[in-house]
């Protein structure tokens, strides 16, 4: 029996990817990128430094572009592969990362009109503009619909899809008015590819609509019409077009229309899933299951696990939901994570550029910060250069470097700037466990997870358990293929698909117990920092912060 195969399309913040996957084992045959052209590095900006846009053009070609380059690497490395051995797709990409479409679907960037106008391409999962948006929906919910926030952490984030969506019908009303509807581009891309875009015909995946536009089936779906008029009336008319179901993944949103076929060379018909987010497709991809958190660690990093829905399940303060079969069908999906992980590394060697380009390399950092011990640089930070998305759920929130002196090197610093997101981390993982969601193992993936040993003996040492990496390399691709491998009928469900195709790599970062003793002091001082200046409900004295970390410095050179 010939092999059979199928396809994961992930979208990132700066490219395309197309992976095709053997079904039987999950190996992965090809695959193929393609970046974005608009913008810098994919990525378009504005003069408010909190507008982060992506033009829906490079969604389009990148998928024909992509699609064609990984059935052409498969060819060339597997004899005898064809495009018709690909049985079924999947889809993630970025979210919060909604697009005003017409009454046809299509998006308004599309036409001339609006061709370079910002405010009609798709808004970018990192666009914060809308915070004073968000405060306002997070005040009105409190005062009038408390159920709504209780499912998404207590706060409605900037990042998230009505903080948008409200900040362009006050700040660009002209795209707003021409807008028909709003749609996730995970839900989006799907329907592109089997030529259900038009507003009837969509189907919204509970992935991006649970834990992005506080949809839930025990309220009716979306906010109600009332509560959205009174943030605007113009949002009460909208939630009328808004569709009144959601999709799990493991239903197909339609086959691969002929357009599409032609197009990359797949089969008609083929079946697509329903799309979700990176992240959560990521976790599948490592294997996510009750007990298990995945982190995927890239610019920023999400944490994901689930937990069974017949289970009792606290809401959990802080998070950035929890959604009934968000991430596995059967399973309430639970979202956390940090605003920046990845980018802060990159900010620290791209922007401030230590000790010239080559002295102030990554891998040279790296090498510098792996001969320093725990607290030896007597330096501690914050890991909120991008704001805080879990537990404080605050994008005004900005970095912080303290302890250094006039010896403080390059390398001390970068090494500090990697225990601020492992503090990041460990706070997290105490808020699951602080209301009853148990992390029996943690599961690392992305770049960082790959490439970067320090880092993830870091984590260990922080957190003080050990660091598992998933077997891929590629995680949120390798989900959706997973995801187009059940909709494909080739396994009954998911876990039984994650049996066969995913996997953990050999080595483990076990923490190291006296390393750990002093990250348990720092961290100390770390959560001191966190609560004084992230919370209200915070009283004490600052005094002593300095003086400790000093303390530590001087006991380690010891």
């Amino acid at each position: 029996m010939s092999a059979r195969h199928s396809l994961g399309l992930d979208y990132g913040t700066n490219s395309v990817r197309a992976l095709v996957v053997d079904i039987a084992n999950g190996r992965e045959v090809a695959s193929s990128v393609w970046d974005y052209e608009h913008g810098e590095a994919g990525v378009i900006l504005g003069r408010d430094p909190n507008l982060a846009r992506q033009h829906p053009a490079d969604y389009v070609k990148g998928t024909e572009v992509a699609i064609r380059g990984a059935l052409a690497a498969a060819r060339r490395k597997v004899r005898g592969f064809s495009a018709a051995s690909v049985v079924g797709i999947g889809v993630d990409t970025t979210g919060s990362t909604p697009l005003p479409v017409d009454a046809s679907g299509r998006p308004l960037a599309f036409q001339k009109r609006f061709a370079k106008n910002a405010a009609a391409m798709a808004w970018l999962w990192k666009d914060h503009t809308g915070v004073a948006e968000a405060e306002e929906i997070t005040r009105l919910a409190r005062e009038r619909r408390p159920q709504y926030l209780a499912k998404c952490g207590g706060t409605y984030s900037s990042e998230w899809f009505f903080s948008k969506i409200l900040h362009c019908c006050r700040t660009a009303p002209e795209v707003y008015d021409a807008a028909h509807l709003w749609v996730e581009c995970a839900d989006w891309i799907p329907a592109m590819l089997t030529g259900t875009e038009a507003p009837g015909q969509l189907t919204v995946g509970i992935c991006a609509a649970g834990h992005k536009g506080m949809f839930h089936e025990s309220w009716g779906g979306y906010p109600d019409a009332e509560f959205l008029g009174a943030l605007d009336p113009k949002l009460a008319l909208l939630r009328g077009r808004l569709r009144p179901a959601a999709g799990t993944v493991n239903q197909s949103v339609g086959g691969l229309s002929d357009e599409w076929s032609s197009r990359t060379g797949l089969s008609p018909g083929i079946p697509v899933a329903v799309g979700a987010f990176d992240a959560h497709l990521g976790a599948v991809g490592s294997g996510v299951a009750p007990g298990t958190l995945v982190k995927i660690i890239g610019t920023s990093t999400c944490d994901i696990t689930v937990s069974p829905l017949a289970e009792p399940l606290a809401d959990v303060p802080g998070l950035c939901g929890i959604v009934p079969g968000s991430v596995l069908p059967g399973m309430h999906g639970l979202e956390a994570g940090q605003s920046a992980v990845g980018d802060i590394f990159n900010w620290f060697v791209n922007c401030l550029q230590p000790g010239g380009a080559k002295a102030g390399s990554h891998e040279n950092l790296t090498a510098g910060a792996a001969k320093l011990q725990p607290g030896e640089s007597g330096l501690l930070a914050l890991d909120w250069n991008n704001g805080n998305r879990t537990v404080l759920v605050d994008q005004r929130l900005t970095g912080l470097l303290i302890g250094q002196t006039l010896y403080t090197t390059p390398a001390e610093i970068y090494r500090a700037l990697i225990e601020a997101t492992a503090f990041g981390a460990l706070t997290i993982i105490q808020r699951f466990e602080e209301y009853g969601v148990k992390i029996e193992q943690v599961v690392n993936c992305g770049g960082i997870a790959e490439k970067n040993p320090l880092v993830m003996q870091i984590y260990a040492d922080v957190t003080g358990r050990p660091m598992k990496v998933s077997r891929s390399a590629q995680t949120c691709a390798l989900g959706a293929a997973i995801a187009g491998a059940v909709v494909a009928g080739a396994y009954r469900d998911f876990p039984a698909a994650q049996r066969r195709m995913t996997g953990l790599k050999p080595k483990v970062f076990k923490p190291n117990p006296k390393a750990h003793a002093i990250y348990r002091d720092i961290y100390l001082v770390y959560r001191k920092l966190h609560d004084a200046l992230g919370t209200r409900e915070w009283t004490g004295n600052l005094h002593d912060v300095m003086k400790q970390l000093l303390e530590i410095r001087g006991r380690v050179r010891k």
